[in-house]
């Protein structure tokens, strides 16, 4: 039924040969060098070129010269350069310093270009990302090979390798390489009659684990042997379907999300449930903590659990200020923030140790620029931008800067429709790609050009 072994070599090849060169191997970079000409010209000649010209006083001036013409901004070939639809009309001046910004930035893109095609450990850029406005480009899509014939339902990069997932209703898992140019497909595999809800890498990059929509079965793809392993039941699992889990930061175990409140910690090793907890409501949303050791959950009934995993003992539980119907969470890797989303769009962010000792936590902000309920949300791995998202609108996709907590007024694209409605967001291992899964089918792909790493 399955033909993954073929495979599984080219596999293994490019995540070894990308895990050693690190990322940006995509290209070699090239030196240029100048060559200068002498000239045969005698000094007097050079001389007599170099003068300027006098400039003659006009014989008469016309006060309507100091007038500045304005140009017609809503012509097809000008409407890129505006940044607002106030701007209908811009003065000739002011529309060519518009125009020398916008060549800036790509000469900006291009040096960026140049970083990518370095090999090597780079050292990403030591200065914190300022708020306001944020440097990114559009990419090729990052399954731009071979796109989703259906939603997405996951967009998730390699922990290691320049390599980036995608699964979705198409009963597809693919793999690609990420470069920004090309994204080449490295290899996809089908799972028959299995819908993907959710993929996820292994801590160490080596699985994939995946849910369908149905029913608890699950499969666990091994890349190293080439294996694709059903697993149709866990021992000591009491539900009728798995949907979502988590995959723990030291890949010891797996958070499978049952039914009425419950939650059960399985062993990635002998695939048995050895720990379940039960909060109020359904579970919405959860998550490790970065050291692995408490789980977060939220639930549709707006309160947020903290779990201790090795005794399952609840350590605190409070609830979402506001919030009547939670429906996602997420937190940051170092420890230091908690991002709570609801129905109605608002998204509170909370001090991770503030919700360990407290009752009653505050936000520290209320980021309230969705207009429709928040299912995404994603830290990149240094906490300094958070991605807000909902799957009910076109466009509604926000980052967040983080410690202003302040939205970047610049995403998504102004005028431009590029991501639609989002299912899956994630961050490569050290920012420099956003991406995207949308309900084309297709991951969008960012590259963030603050950070000078994969």
């Amino acid at each position: 039924m399955y033909y993954y072994r073929l495979y599984y070599y080219k596999l293994c090849a490019v995540i070894s040969y990308v895990s050693f060169f690190h990322p940006f191997l995509s290209a070699q970079e090239s030196d240029e060098g100048s060559v200068g000409e002498e000239s045969s010209d005698s000094e007097e000649e050079n001389q007599s070129r170099l003068q300027v010209p006098t400039k003659r006083k006009a014989a008469w001036e016309d006060e309507d010269d100091d007038e500045e013409e304005e140009v017609d901004m809503t012509h097809r070939f000008r409407k890129d350069f505006k940044k607002s639809d106030v701007e209908s009309k811009m003065s000739k001046q002011k529309l060519q310093q518009r125009l020398k910004d916008h060549d800036d930035e790509k000469d900006e893109d291009e040096e960026d270009d140049e970083l990518l095609k370095k090999t090597g450990n780079y050292v990403g850029s030591s200065e914190s990302l300022p708020k306001g406005i944020i440097k990114l480009k559009m990419c090729l899509n990052a399954n731009n090979e071979n796109p989703g014939e259906d939603r997405l339902t996951t967009v998730q990069f390699h922990p290691s390798a320049q390599v980036v997932m995608t699964a979705g209703l198409d009963h597809t898992i693919s793999l690609f390489q990420v470069d920004g140019k090309t994204n080449p497909k490295i290899q996809s595999i089908h799972l028959e009659k299995f819908p993907v809800n959710k993929a996820c890498f292994s801590a160490n990059g080596e699985q994939v684990v995946a849910t369908g929509m149905k029913n608890k079965l699950f499969y666990i793809y091994d890349m190293m042997e080439g294996k694709v392993i059903p697993v149709p039941r866990v021992r000591g699992l009491n539900e009728q379907r798995v949907k979502e889990f988590e995959v723990s930061p030291d890949g010891e175990f797996l958070l499978l999300t049952g039914s009425s409140g419950y939650l059960h910690l399985m062993t990635m090793k002998t695939r048995e449930v050895v720990r379940s907890m039960k909060m109020n409501g359904n579970v919405c949303g959860t998550a490790f903590t970065g050291d692995g050791s408490k789980i977060f959950a939220n639930s549709d009934e707006g309160e947020v659990f903290i779990w201790d995993v090795r005794s399952s003992k609840c350590l605190n539980k409070f609830v979402d200020e506001g919030c009547v119907r939670g429906t996602s969470l997420a937190v940051s890797r170092d420890g230091l923030y908690v991002a709570c989303g609801s129905q109605s769009g608002v998204v509170n962010i909370y001090s991770q140790n503030t919700c360990l000792q407290d009752s009653s936590p505050k936000p520290l902000k209320a980021v309230m620029n969705l207009l429709t309920a928040a299912t995404s949300l994603r830290f990149n791995p240094n906490s300094e931008i958070l991605a807000i998202a909902s799957h009910a609108e076109d466009e509604a996709n926000r980052l967040v800067h983080i410690p202003s907590f302040t939205v970047f007024s610049n995403f998504p694209l102004f005028r431009k429709k590029t991501i639609y409605r989002s299912h899956c967001l994630d961050f490569s291992p050290n920012s420099g790609f956003y991406s995207v899964a949308n309900d084309k089918g297709r991951a969008v792909l960012f590259r963030l050009l603050h950070y000078k790493d994969f």
